[in-house]
């Protein structure tokens, strides 16, 4: 018991002096290994910055956009458990949906669930059909990943501009300036529970839930874009 009391109170002096030296106790992100440069970083940056601008004064809608996955595996990395209580994520091995969807800063989202990967084909069928339904000039931010880099989606790219829709690319490596990525991580770390997870049908029906649900009973407060 004194042990335990000890290793508390040293505990609590240590994120005390955390503290005083300007720490904060915060979730860890990833980050890619590479790096962009700074100069097309900048560069890209401001072009984003008068994209969001343009999109605040309603001359253009804005989407971020970016595919993903949930497993059967699960995703809860931490919960409670009290004594006598077991708390586990019972998963079916070797089973996974995956979504390919971009939403903006009002949470207005699109999205398509897929039990099949998600490749250039896909991402170019996607915003095909998403070219005849904008009712304005719309950009869609996509990261550089060789789906989106694709031959298929180049050719295309012409004709979506033509009927108003085009493709802006992140920075290389700027995961943090796609709110995308938000996006997934409130879908596996808030809207789906551990229960959702226990069947095939039961994760594909619960992600289906939430993803209907993104602006009506599901919404993000996300931040005004950051132009340092």
């Amino acid at each position: 018991m004194g042990v335990g009391k000890w290793e508390k109170s040293e505990r609590k002096n240590v994120q005390a002096i955390f503290k005083k030296l300007g720490g904060r106790y915060k979730r860890i992100r990833k980050r890619p290994k590479g790096k962009c440069s700074a100069e097309l970083y900048a560069c890209k940056k401001l072009d984003l910055q008068e994209l969001e601008s343009l999109e605040n004064l309603g001359l253009i809608d804005l989407f971020y956009a970016d595919e993903s996955h949930v497993s059967s595996q699960g995703y809860v990395p931490y919960g409670w458990q009290f004594p006598g209580e077991e708390v586990a994520v019972y998963v079916e091995k070797g089973y996974k949906t995956n979504i390919f969807g971009m939403i903006n800063r009002s949470n207005v989202c699109h999205w398509k669930m897929s039990e099949q990967n998600i490749n250039s084909e896909f991402v170019v069928n996607f915003l095909e059909d998403l070219s005849f339904k904008i009712q304005k000039k719309t950009v869609v931010a996509l990261d550089n990943a060789s789906v989106h880099q694709s031959g298929l989606v180049k050719q295309n790219r012409a004709r979506w501009e033509q009927r108003g829709l085009l493709i802006f690319f992140l920075p290389p490596y700027s995961p943090h300036l796609n709110i995308a990525e938000t996006l997934w991580r409130k879908l596996k770390t808030e809207w789906l529970y551990p229960e959702d997870y226990l069947e095939k049908d039961t994760l594909f029906y619960s992600v289906n839930r939430c993803m209907e649900n993104i602006g009506k009973q599901l919404n993000i407060r996300f931040s005004k874009f950051n132009v340092n």
